[in-house]
C-alpha cells in the first residue's frame, strides 16, 4: 500500500537505511530485538490526533468477550512492520498480535482509510508551507521476471 509508505515517511524520525545497516552488528540471536529501542514510539500524540478519527475504536460485541485492540496500537504495529521491513510474525509483544494488526491493515486498506489519512496529512503539511509542489517524484520500480524469457 503506497499510501501507508507515505504516511510512514511522515511519522518516521529514523532513516530505514541506518536501521537496516546496523542489523548485522551486535550479539547473536534475533536482530529485530536490537532495533526495538530505536523504533519507539512510532507516533507522537500530535501526529495521532491529526488522523485518529479515521481509525475509530471497535466496540465490544453484544455478547461481551475480549475487548478489541486499540486502533492506535494496531496503527503503530503496522508502522513498525513498514519501518523495520520484517515479517508480521516478528512484531514485538508491545503491539497487538500480528494477526490483529494485519487484519486491521487489510480492513483499513479496503475501506480507503489510508487514502483519507494521506490526504489529511498532505493538507496539513501544505497549509504549513512544508510542501513544495514544484518538486516531487514517483518511484514505481517493478521489473517482472518471466520464467524462461530472456530480457
Amino acid at each position: 500500500c503506497w499510501v501507508c509508505l507515505v504516511l510512514f515517511c511522515f511519522v518516521s524520525g529514523i532513516e530505514r537505511s541506518y536501521l537496516m545497516s546496523n542489523r548485522s552488528h551486535g550479539d547473536m540471536g534475533s536482530k529485530m530485538d536490537s532495533d526495538l529501542e530505536l523504533l519507539k514510539p512510532e507516533l507522537t500524540d500530535e501526529q495521532w490526533s491529526l488522523i485518529s478519527d479515521l481509525f475509530p475504536e471497535k466496540p465490544i460485541g453484544p455478547k461481551g468477550g475480549r475487548p478489541p485492540a486499540k486502533s492506535r496500537a494496531c496503527f503503530e504495529g503496522i508502522l513498525w512492520v513498514l519501518r523495520s521491513g520484517s515479517r508480521w510474525k516478528d512484531m514485538p509483544s508491545r503491539f497487538p498480535s500480528y494477526a490483529t494488526c494485519w487484519r486491521r491493515f487489510a480492513q483499513w486498506s479496503s475501506e480507503g482509510v489510508w487514502d483519507r489519512a494521506l490526504k489529511r496529512v498532505l493538507q496539513k503539511l501544505d497549509s504549513a508551507g512544508k510542501l513544495n509542489w514544484a518538486e516531487g517524484f514517483g518511484d514505481g520500480t517493478f521489473a517482472s521476471a518471466k520464467k524462461g524469457v530472456i530480457a
